[in-house]
């Protein structure tokens, strides 16, 4: 009953938020939209591929997906914000360490994002693209490139957050540190499900690219509960 409260409590502050950060994205989308192609030449040339279309429409909806990316990544520190707030709420705790728990995922979250783009995505594009051979070549349509690399890029953001999340659960009483240690094998299963769910394609590669950091970031999480003695 008390989860239902909480529940309530969380979407109810988390619904205020959701007008303004509605209208934020939008504007940003169409603010940005002009510089989508300096974005996308960046990261065609980061990481080495050409592109193609194929439909009338495909590059025009491809930039505007860009732009949509470009603008959640500037935004997420207060998407972030509105996330802790919104928590925070029903827990009823101190803005200190709402303001604290903002920082920390703001941090990581940007380092998740930097860690793909510098390391994952290349050698994830590279191993993928091994294939080509003189009779295999390959053609990269614009949107399915843009999907690829936004959606890994903010996968990567997202699953950076964990050992914060797994402090707030034990600050909380909602998981103590050693139900993590408990569980490990079950958090095993979660974590491929998880890289399964969020890599944009379903090849055993990028799930272990994702999977991998994800586990470690899980036993950070327990060691950093360990040293808060949570």
């Amino acid at each position: 009953m008390k989860i239902n409260s909480n529940l309530l409590i969380f979407l109810s502050e988390l619904r205020k938020s959701i007008r303004l950060l509605g209208i934020s994205v939008i504007i940003g989308t169409a603010a940005l939209y002009i510089l989508s192609p300096t974005v996308l030449t960046g990261l065609q040339n980061h990481l080495q591929q050409q592109l193609a279309f194929f439909t009338v429409a495909e590059p025009f909806l491809a930039h505007v997906k860009l732009s949509f990316f470009v603008t959640i990544f500037v935004l997420m520190p207060g998407i972030l914000y509105c996330l802790w707030m919104a928590l925070g709420k029903p827990f009823k705790l101190e803005e200190s360490t709402l303001a604290w728990f903002v920082f920390f995922t703001t941090i990581l979250f940007y380092l998740g994002a930097g860690f793909c783009y510098f390391i994952t995505l290349p050698y994830g594009v590279k191993f993928l693209l091994g294939f080509e051979s003189s009779q295999l070549k390959p053609v990269i349509a614009i949107s399915k490139f843009v999907n690829f690399v936004t959606i890994f890029i903010l996968a990567f953001g997202v699953i950076f957050e964990l050992p914060i999340f797994m402090v707030f659960a034990a600050k909380v009483g909602i998981c103590t540190r050693q139900t993590f240690e408990k569980h490990r094998r079950y958090a095993v299963l979660i974590i491929s499900i998880m890289a399964a769910l969020l890599t944009p394609t379903p090849d055993i590669v990028n799930m272990l690219l994702m999977g991998g950091p994800l586990y470690l970031l899980y036993e950070v999480g327990i060691l950093v509960l360990k040293m808060m003695k949570v």
